[in-house]
């Protein structure tokens, strides 16, 4: 949906609410009941106007972002967003995600360097808070060791909410690196371990192809953490549509679109005939 539609739909849906609100009082109770209800009650009103000025304040003000956005105009879309993160010095979370998966989008890897470097600086948090983000940037541009460097040193320091993935992009980035062994210990780990089937699964398909053909005197313990991840994600997600439902979830974020093959690939492994 256009996000002028969005923007409309809401505007026409809380002025019918606040009409309805505003009208059903003298309707149903008469005037005098209504005045004394209002006296009470007239707070209500004032909130939903607030939030109605408020939203379309916010859309009036973000109108040429959202125009780009919805045009996917991407390289006038990042001229934007760095006259105001970097030109006006606007480093917020939203703005510094949004510019970061756009250099991605450009496959511009060098600028989302450049601007973590400026993040680090005007706001450290904020390297953490988009943690997947400048890390993928430095797998897509080959910058391998230096993944592996990333990722490794915020395993135990991401937030609990992106720990998880930080833990397979360090894994994924020691493989890339043909750091086997190390590799093959965070993969068993993810696969046994983690609470989220998709880690799980991608975990145990390196470990299962990759992985095991890489450590041959550690193939038997390999496979058979491969194995048993494979069986967690099977008693999790037991159909190949509860799997893809899950990829579905996480797509729009950039760092899992960058692993759309291999989501596809683990699935069709997962779910292959015995």
């Amino acid at each position: 949906m256009k996000f002028k539609s969005i923007f409309i739909l809401f505007n026409i849906i809380l002025i019918i609410f606040l009409a309805v609100l505003s009208l059903t009082p003298t309707l149903t109770l008469g005037s005098a009941f209504a005045s004394s209800f209002w006296r009470s009650n007239w707070f209500l009103i004032l909130i939903l106007a607030a939030i109605l000025v408020g939203f379309d304040s916010y859309f009036i003000i973000n109108r040429q972002l959202y125009a780009l956005l919805e045009k996917e105009d991407w390289p006038a879309l990042v001229h934007y967003l760095e006259d105001r993160v970097i030109r006006q010095g606007k480093y917020t979370p939203r703005l510094v995600r949004l510019l970061a998966n756009t250099y991605l989008v450009l496959s511009d890897s060098p600028s989302v360097m450049s601007l973590e470097n400026k993040a680090a600086i005007a706001k450290p948090s904020l390297v953490d808070d988009n943690v997947l983000v400048f890390g993928t940037a430095r797998i897509l541009g080959r910058d391998i060791n230096g993944a592996v460097r990333f990722f490794g040193a915020r395993t135990d320091s991401a937030s609990p909410a992106l720990r998880q993935w930080v833990r397979w992009y360090h894994g994924f980035a020691l493989l890339l690196d043909r750091q086997y062994p190390q590799a093959a210990d965070v993969f068993s780990f993810l696969a046994r371990n983690s609470r989220d089937g998709v880690i799980s699964g991608l975990a145990a398909y390196f470990l299962g192809d990759a992985v095991a053909r890489s450590l041959p005197d550690r193939a038997g313990e390999i496979e058979a953490a491969s194995a048993e991840g494979r069986e967690r994600v099977l008693k999790a997600l037991p159909d190949i549509r509860d799997w893809t439902r899950e990829v579905s979830r996480i797509s729009s974020e950039i760092h899992a679109a960058a692993l759309a093959k291999y989501m596809d690939e683990a699935g069709k492994w997962l779910y292959r005939n015995p």
